[in-house]
């Protein structure tokens, strides 16, 4: 085992042991201090597409359902109830009912119904149009809602088309909130009202977040914070070094390097670090409606030209994971057998053929030394995009493509590539819930706002439908893998690297954890204590 592995299995030991038998001592007040990597675009989580918008603003809501948040894993298995208390399911399995706690209250002092429920999954699931609701990255997830009835003010029903056994998953995400009805879309962008255990306080844009505890949350003696205090830090050297002079109590998830870890552990080795796989990947995005990329055949000799190993040990000294769409195992359970993901386009263990296959394409199509491609790659104006960028214009010089930065900033960033305005981009992709009804259907399908390459093949679509309404696990992963192949083969959004790196948290800060299959969905924050 090398040296990082066995860090990072000690830290999950570590933190593992940290919940239960710490219980009794939970000790009330305090804030926590954290960070942002960047302004988040708004606080509206329903109409934004990143982790600088879920993990400052979760704790303002509640969801019908909730994955445990003191479980490593989040899946069928560690859904706990929220909002929901208790849910059934009818025979036919297209019908679920949720009875609903009783004298909720929304930070505003109103009460919560059945009908904030019946509002909030109308509006994502596109029943009900609204001219306030801006963007829906997650509709497509609500695909199969029928209709959604109540009765009463404590019993909501979601009527689905056809099964769906993951459909509790994406309710359980931290993407999943429960809104109020009274509250118009363009408040909830800058100031939420939740039902959850912290209330917004004051933000200042580009400077800092700053949540308060709420008196009148409905589980009893939660959260035991005073408050959390969320610092915008663009740069990530200040942000691990924020963390190991003690500024900052707890990192933004998911932020801390291989590198940057062997700093935390050198001068602050008392803290508690999960180095985990984030379900968060590297991907090549191309704008196939813009010539030259219109060609299919540039576009298969960019895929064949990308290094996944030499992304790897650049990125993460060779500690993250290379896959096709799905997370790779063992922490990923859907995840392609490596034999067959080895055959697949860009894949191949013999680099020198895939690349000679490139230049041979390139060339072909008139490109060469003296006559490269040029063009623009867009990214995020963050490290975790900007680096990975630089070692991908660096590798198309080899396949005769000249490529240029160009930064974008994090606000504009999803708008511009959800409008296609880009040529080729390179691109992370988070992923709410690991399964496929999230991974594929929210990247890959022809009516998702999140296709940012606007890749539409029927037969594709067909798979991963199908795949949905499976009910046996060993069928639903075939027709999974069926639908990944054709994918890849279709150079539909080449998956550069699975990325993993850390959380850090200083070592009196007891009751949170880092889920080892999505970043998403652990940051609740109503269990975190401070043990000063």
């Amino acid at each position: 085992m090398t040296a990082l592995k066995a860090r990072g299995a000690c830290a999950l030991a570590l933190a593992t042991l940290l919940f239960a038998p710490a219980a009794h001592a939970q000790k009330q007040g305090g804030i926590l201090k954290s960070y942002v990597w960047d302004t988040p675009p708004s606080a509206s989580i329903h109409e934004e597409a990143t982790i600088s918008t879920v993990f400052p603003f979760m704790p303002v809501f509640n969801n019908l359902v909730l994955f445990d948040q003191t479980k490593l894993e989040a899946n069928l298995g560690t859904i706990v109830p929220d909002l929901g208390k208790s849910w059934a399911w009818d025979d036919s399995k297209t019908k679920l009912t949720f009875q609903l706690e009783q004298g909720v209250k929304w930070h505003d002092g109103k009460p919560f119904t059945a009908n904030d429920v019946k509002c909030t999954f109308d509006l994502i699931s596109g029943l009900v149009k609204s001219d306030d609701f801006r963007k829906n990255p997650r509709k497509i997830w609500y695909h199969n809602v029928k209709q959604i009835t109540v009765k009463g003010d404590n019993e909501v029903t979601f009527e689905l088309k056809a099964p769906q056994p993951s459909f509790l998953a994406l309710l359980a995400s931290g993407y999943s909130p429960v809104y109020p009805c009274h509250v118009p879309q363009k408040e909830m962008r800058v100031n939420p009202i939740g039902t959850g255990p912290f209330k917004v306080a004051e933000q200042k844009r580009g400077d800092s977040i700053k949540l308060a505890r709420n008196p009148d949350y409905w589980k009893k003696g939660k959260p035991h914070l005073d408050g959390i205090e969320y610092r915008i830090i663009n740069n990530r050297s200040t942000r691990v070094l924020a963390f190991i002079a003690g500024e900052v109590d707890l990192t933004f998830v998911s932020d801390i390097t291989v590198a940057g870890l062997k700093d935390v552990e050198a001068k602050a080795p008392k803290s508690v670090c999960q180095f985990v796989p984030s379900n968060n990947t590297i991907n090549m995005i191309v704008n196939s409606s813009a010539p030259p990329f219109d060609n299919p055949k540039v576009r298969l000799a960019m895929a064949l030209a990308i290094d996944r190993g030499a992304f790897n040990t650049i990125l993460a000294e060779g500690k993250s994971s290379i896959g096709a769409v799905m997370l790779p195992g063992p922490e990923g359970v859907w995840s392609m057998p490596p034999e067959e993901l080895a055959k697949l386009p860009g894949y191949n263990p013999d680099r020198s053929k895939d690349l000679a296959q490139a230049r041979k394409i390139m060339e072909e199509l008139g490109y060469g030394p003296n006559k490269m491609l040029k063009v623009k790659v867009s990214t995020r104006n963050i490290p975790l995009y900007r680096d990975p960028a630089v070692i991908f214009i660096d590798q198309m010089k080899a396949v005769y493509i000249d490529g240029e930065l160009d930064n974008v900033d994090t606000p504009l960033w999803h708008a511009k590539v959800t409008r296609k305005d880009y040529a080729v981009g390179l691109n992370t992709t988070g992923v709410g819930v690991d399964d496929p009804d999230v991974a594929l259907v929210e990247n890959f399908t022809c009516a998702s706002e999140r296709n940012y390459t606007g890749y539409c093949n029927k037969e594709v679509d067909d798979l991963i439908f199908a795949q949905s309404r499976e009910t046996d696990p060993g069928k639903r992963k075939q027709i999974l893998w069926q639908a990944e192949r054709k994918i890849v083969e279709d150079v539909a959004r080449p998956i550069i690297l699975h990325n993993k790196a850390a959380t850090c948290w200083a070592p009196y800060v007891k009751g949170v954890t880092s889920h080892i299959n999505s970043l998403y969905n652990s940051w609740r924050m109503e269990n975190v204590w401070l043990d000063k």
